[in-house]
């Protein structure tokens, strides 16, 4: 999880007076799993509290596992606002709860190297579509929701793999609650006509033939819209443009360094870096930036500083 000086939501919501409502174990866990004062559980309680209530009341309407998903862009507050969600819940209704991310089901190193060679060059890089293992996100909800005993993959991006099977996580089912986030998830794909002019420097000068946009857009139209209809509700937490990714993504990266200070890790990234791996996202974040709020049963408007400056429902 991310520092407070760096989360999403998070690092502007420096609140005078603390929080009110007596401590609770669920609660202290949270704060120190994301390094949070007790001022967020205040401005948690304005904006998200009444989705701990409306997932509970669904819950209990469908009499079925709830899956909600969360977009929003890198460093937009997506892992806080899950791992939030799934502890009120469990704490407060006694639901069992599985925290996924959309990122931690990247295919290894390995796989995207290959695909590297037979596909396209840029397809190495994790996060754009067609580098996560679809099938595998799909089979993991899958058995959360039959109430199996399941291993939860993750991915460790300081050294750029996923972690060997022995280290994944264990969630004993069934799951009343299963939360699943990430930047890309309910996103949509374009047209052919749509692909062909580049958005940025990377599209224009390394993938000149359209290749990588094609094969993400494919991937997209596939596999990816199977898991996304498995998502009950989508909450969006809105950027204000693309053009504050950058920020909020190397104030990311400037925590996985300091936490990683004093080992190796090949796969953290320079500033410069960052400035060209966000351009890997821009084309399916803007528009879902322009389309994703008409369907999302909740939007959560982000300014500059990441505060919420209102909310939407459907």
């Amino acid at each position: 999880m991310l520092g407070y000086n760096s989360d999403p939501i998070l690092c502007a919501f420096l609140i005078i007076h603390r929080y009110k409502e007596p401590m609770t174990p669920a609660t202290e866990a949270f704060l120190e799993r994301n390094q949070l004062p007790e001022s967020y559980l205040q401005f948690a309680q304005r904006w998200f509290e009444p989705l701990v209530d409306q997932i509970f009341q669904q819950y209990q309407m469908q009499k079925r596992p709830l899956v909600l998903g969360i977009n929003g862009c890198q460093g937009s507050g997506k892992s806080t606002l899950a791992d939030y969600l799934c502890s009120m819940v469990a704490e407060r209704h006694a639901i069992a709860t599985a925290n996924l991310s959309l990122d931690d089901f990247y295919l290894p190193l390995k796989q995207r190297m290959q695909l590297s060679e037979t596909v396209h060059p840029l397809l190495a890089t994790r996060g754009v579509p067609g580098t996560h293992d679809i099938d595998l996100a799909i089979e993991t909800i899958e058995q959360l929701v039959a109430g199996n005993t399941t291993r939860i993959p993750r991915f460790d991006k300081s050294i750029d793999d996923r972690v060997p099977e022995k280290d994944f996580d264990r969630v004993t089912g069934p799951a009343g609650l299963i939360i699943l986030e990430g930047w890309c998830l309910g996103a949509l794909p374009q047209s052919d006509s749509d692909l062909q002019q580049p958005v940025n420097d990377l599209e224009r000068l390394e993938d000149e033939q359209g290749i990588w946009r094609q094969y993400i857009n494919l991937a997209l139209a596939g596999g990816y819209q199977q898991l996304f209809a498995m998502v009950d509700q989508l909450i969006m937490l809105r950027a204000p443009s693309f053009d504050t990714v950058f920020q909020w993504r190397w104030q990311q990266e400037s925590k996985l360094q300091e936490k990683h200070s004093q080992t190796n890790r090949s796969g953290l990234m320079t500033e410069q870096q960052v400035l060209r791996f966000i351009q890997y996202f821009q084309r399916i974040t803007e528009q879902s930036l322009a389309e994703m709020p008409g369907r999302s049963q909740h939007v959560f408007q982000l300014d500059l500083d990441r505060q919420i400056s209102n909310h939407t429902a459907i």
